[in-house]
């Protein structure tokens, strides 16, 4: 069997609501491409019929499959994806598509041979922000800022859920990765530093979607603690 040139990742936890969309959505834009692709979807642990949507969809389209794990978290879930994928590329994306699909070419047209990671970015001159309250903005650059004074200054925006990686770089840090939170962006982004890959940010469109897993203060919250972790854990063995 052909390796597929790219995987698609979606981590998923409860969106039956809109998990059946975003794959005919994202089925009906690879459908047009011509590399070999696939759609690996990690469902982490659906209480509600995510997964049956998912296994439904791909028995009538063998390019998407279903990876069903135990309830963990999101980064839990994006570490078994990535790793069950078999893509050249990997791409992480957001079960939401706050970012077009279509935007996944904005990726590929980088020179991404010479790149190991390309992070979506909502915070470069190019890129653009639609409908987002302006308290969550706020409170997003706060923690951003954050983040770059304590982990990982000149990456502009760590927590955008659409993400680049190559095969090999996916093996190195993911089987490192151990925070399931939604910190686990800062935890790979620092690993990948340390390592000294190569990270880009892509400019990307971007639209607040109503139905976000975050809960603004509690995980604001638990992020920071994580992020002081990674910092006193990972800076400890440089």
């Amino acid at each position: 069997m052909t390796q597929p040139f790219l995987s698609v990742v979606i981590p998923a936890y409860n969106e039956e609501k809109r998990i059946k969309a975003t794959l005919e959505t994202v089925h009906a834009y690879l459908s047009l491409q011509s590399y070999p692709w696939e759609v690996v979807v990690a469902d982490d642990g659906s209480i509600d019929d995510t997964a049956k949507l998912v296994a439904a969809f791909a028995n009538v389209n063998p390019l998407v499959r279903l990876l069903s794990l135990e309830h963990r978290g999101k980064g839990w879930a994006v570490k078994q994806g990535m790793l069950a994928a078999e893509g050249r590329y990997r791409f992480l994306c957001d079960a939401d598509l706050s970012m077009p699909v279509e935007q996944i070419g904005r990726f590929l047209e980088q020179e991404i041979e010479g790149i190991d990671i390309l992070v979506g970015s909502r915070e470069l001159a190019q890129s653009r922000r639609f409908g987002e309250p302006s308290r969550r903005h706020l409170m997003g650059r706060v923690f951003n800022l954050l983040i770059r004074m304590l982990a990982l200054p000149g990456i502009k925006d760590t927590q955008c859920g659409f993400k680049l990686f190559r095969a090999e770089t996916t093996a190195a840090l993911f089987e490192q990765q151990t925070l399931w939170g939604f910190a686990f962006d800062v935890e790979v982004l620092y690993l990948a530093r340390r390592a000294e890959f190569v990270v880009r940010e892509v400019a990307i469109d971007w639209h607040y979607r109503e139905g976000s897993k975050v809960r603004p203060l509690r995980d604001a919250a638990a992020m920071a603690r994580d992020v002081i972790k990674i910092r006193w854990r990972l800076g400890a063995r440089k």
